[in-house]
């Protein structure tokens, strides 16, 4: 088990560079030795298996009749790489350990298959809970096409989501948070906010890119990351604004910036025929408009995910105020909350606060495998809905 467990925290090293693929790491053991790790490291590069083979070879270790210990089936099919089965059976390990299936539909157990019929020894279901939980936004979107959607917000003890309208201050959360962020949201592929966000804060929702590690005699290569991956440039996350009205400024930097990093603005029908000149302004600025049914003055939540999953979002990051905040938590979209808690009391001071929001639903929101961590004096909590952990098979206890 201990091995597997060594796989699991190389994969995560992957996260926010690898997306949508999975994140799997990987161990090769000969002789209770460990003579090969490797990790998938960015998008379109190298898998974990393959990784790990090649740290056989730098080592001058013979891999063959070894062990490995692998997160994720290994694929079979040709994608942006070759087949990571072809590798193993020509490397001629004897046993493959794994931790769980592919759901996906050029594997769901092929792979496995091609292993046996090489006469690998092949064995699934080490910490396949871990595993399953470590990839839950892959194994979601790749059993039912649909996104995974993650709740961001940060907000002071007494639940204030801002300061007051005015205030020269705009951030609640501290600086190691506001970092936390950026690398949550090079995880997702589209980032989601209403159109109050946009005119109270004009922001930009693009992820700040990894900072390259200063090269020393001992540093990484050029480019590298200080979790060993090169910061992906071609993976820019759609940003799409709630703006039933058509209300978004056309001089916000969202529409700046929109030739460069796609913006999708969800919009009504009845908006965009009483303003066809704005409507033909953003186009002009290279944004999107898209159309859905509305309920109550509302985007139908349901349909406008069904759409961005349609488009290839398997990870969706929304970021908005306490209304759009509400409406996810109300309809029961969200698979995963993350709250991040600043020690300040903001009382009459404050802004709109997620309690005086949160008071319109009906039943409580309960988190499942929370994790906490601390970001300077700020409390980071997060963790899954019941829908998410049924939607992956994952049993608690």
């Amino acid at each position: 088990m201990k091995y597997m467990q060594m796989a699991l925290k190389l994969a995560q090293r992957g996260i926010g560079s690898v997306e949508p693929n999975p994140a799997v790491g990987a161990i090769i053991v000969k002789s209770n030795q460990i003579i090969g790790k490797g990790w998938h490291k960015r998008f379109g590069g190298g898998h974990a298996e393959i990784n790990a083979l090649a740290d056989c070879k730098k080592l001058a270790v013979n891999p063959q009749g070894a062990t490995m210990y692998v997160t994720l089936e290994p694929c079979c099919h040709s994608g942006k790489t070759a087949p990571c089965t072809d590798a193993i059976i020509a490397a001629k390990l004897a046993k493959v350990v794994v931790a769980t299936i592919d759901p996906s539909e050029h594997a769901h157990g092929a792979g496995l298959e091609q292993l046996r019929n090489a006469g690998i020894d092949v064995q699934v279901g080490l910490c396949e809970k871990e595993a399953r939980l470590l990839n839950a936004p892959f194994i979601k979107f790749a059993t039912t096409g649909k996104c995974w959607v993650i709740l961001k917000w940060a907000q002071s003890l007494d639940g204030k989501l801002s300061y007051p309208e005015g205030n020269e201050k705009r951030w609640i959360s501290g600086e190691q948070s506001r970092k936390d962020v950026h690398k949550l949201r090079r995880r997702v592929q589209g980032i989601l906010v209403g159109i109050n966000t946009v005119i109270a804060d004009d922001p930009l929702l693009t992820a700040r890119p990894v900072r390259s590690v200063q090269r020393s005699s001992a540093s990484l290569p050029e480019g590298l990351t200080s979790n060993g991956a090169r910061p992906s440039r071609d993976k820019k996350a759609v940003r799409v604004v709630l703006d039933s009205h058509l209300r978004i400024p056309l001089s916000c930097r969202l529409l700046a910036t929109a030739k460069k990093v796609p913006v999708l603005i969800v919009t009504s029908e009845e908006a965009v025929q009483t303003n066809p000149n704005k409507q033909e302004k953003i186009a002009q600025k290279g944004a999107e408009l898209l159309t859905v049914p509305a309920t109550q003055g509302r985007a139908d939540l349901c349909f406008l995910l069904g759409e961005l999953s349609r488009r290839g979002i398997a990870q969706l990051l929304v970021e908005g105020g306490p209304t759009v905040i509400t409406e996810f938590l109300r309809q029961r979209l969200a698979d995963e909350i993350c709250v991040y808690i600043a020690p300040r009391i903001l009382g009459g001071s404050g802004g709109i606060g997620i309690s005086r929001s949160v008071a319109e639903l009906a039943e409580a929101v309960g988190l499942h495998y929370v994790d906490i961590k601390r970001f300077g004096g700020d409390v980071r909590i997060t963790g899954f809905s019941k829908k998410a952990i049924d939607g992956i098979s994952v049993i608690e206890g």
